[in-house]
């Protein structure tokens, strides 16, 4: 065999680095195990709000090597605290690729958790609804996803395997959990909310897709399209982590070259979809 290759340094973090960064956490909520991390996406912050009895409230920039948010709309804070019980870790903005990140950055914080305790990932997204039926406002469950990023050499697990977490080569065919997604749908069913399912095809950004992207994606299978949530995904089912993915629809993609897409509109679109996300998020919690 060949020398192995060395990494260092946003490239590759150690167990040693991870575990330095999950004390830094501890040092803020000591005794504190999360069962849950929760991941909210651009313009979803305020779904933390739901969370009752705060334990700690965290800016990302006092932890060691954890990527800070750069993008408008994502506060950069971990919230630990109890939420329908339930001790949670939640992240209020996540750190994307595009915004300079290597994947072994933005996959940091689900080790993080994991090595924190937490046995399940919520993760959420504001996405671009490639299925016509789609309308802005509502949420889609994600029962799959194409790693756009992923298929071309973007990986959060190149690198050496760490062992400790799992497999050098994790099997990804139900890398969103089968009875995890059934409570969500008993959850909308109760609360009387639409819930949408479909496929997610994360791609790297930051630029929105051209329309030929976009009908390319949808012949492909693409339900929502965004630009986080998949090596996130990965990253949690190589730990062990139980994945419930949730993307909030925040407008029509652009497959006729028609209409413009603008940030502003996304986040405009979170605020809307909070009061249900939460309530969805919330009912799962109840029902671990």
């Amino acid at each position: 065999m060949g020398a192995r290759p060395t990494l260092t340094k946003p490239h590759f973090f150690s167990l040693d680095d991870i575990d330095a960064v999950a004390e830094a956490v501890r040092a803020h909520a000591p005794g504190f195990t999360p069962r849950v991390g929760l991941i909210l996406g651009s313009g979803l912050g305020a779904v933390a709000e739901a969370a009752a009895d705060v334990v700690a409230t965290i800016p990302y920039a006092d932890l060691p090597d954890w990527p800070e948010s750069t993008v408008w709309g994502h506060a950069g804070r971990l919230i630990l605290g109890y939420w329908q019980g339930q001790p949670v870790l939640i992240m209020q903005g996540r750190a994307h690729y595009y915004e300079g990140y290597t994947m072994a950055q933005i996959s940091l914080p689900v080790r993080v958790m994991r090595r924190l305790g937490a046995d399940y990932l919520f993760v959420t997204n504001a996405a671009g609804g490639v299925n016509p039926a789609f309308e802005p406002g509502d949420l889609m469950l994600i029962r799959d996803h194409i790693n756009f990023m992923g298929l071309a050499g973007l990986s959060p697990l190149r690198g050496p395997n760490l062992d400790a977490f799992g497999p050098r080569f994790p099997d990804m065919g139900h890398a969103y959990d089968p009875a995890l997604m059934d409570l969500a749908r008993e959850v909308a069913r109760e609360a009387g909310l639409t819930l949408r399912e479909g496929v997610y095809v994360g791609v790297a950004g930051p630029q929105f897709e051209t329309p030929a992207d976009l009908r390319l994606l949808h012949q492909a299978g693409a339900d929502a399209v965004g630009m986080s949530t998949v090596p996130e995904v990965i990253t949690a089912v190589h730990s062990g982590m139980r994945v419930l993915g949730i993307s909030g629809i925040s407008n029509r993609a652009n497959l006729d070259g028609k209409t413009t897409t603008s940030h502003e509109e996304v986040l405009e679109a979170g605020k809307r979809m909070t009061p249900n996300l939460a309530t969805l998020v919330a009912g799962v919690l109840a029902r671990l």
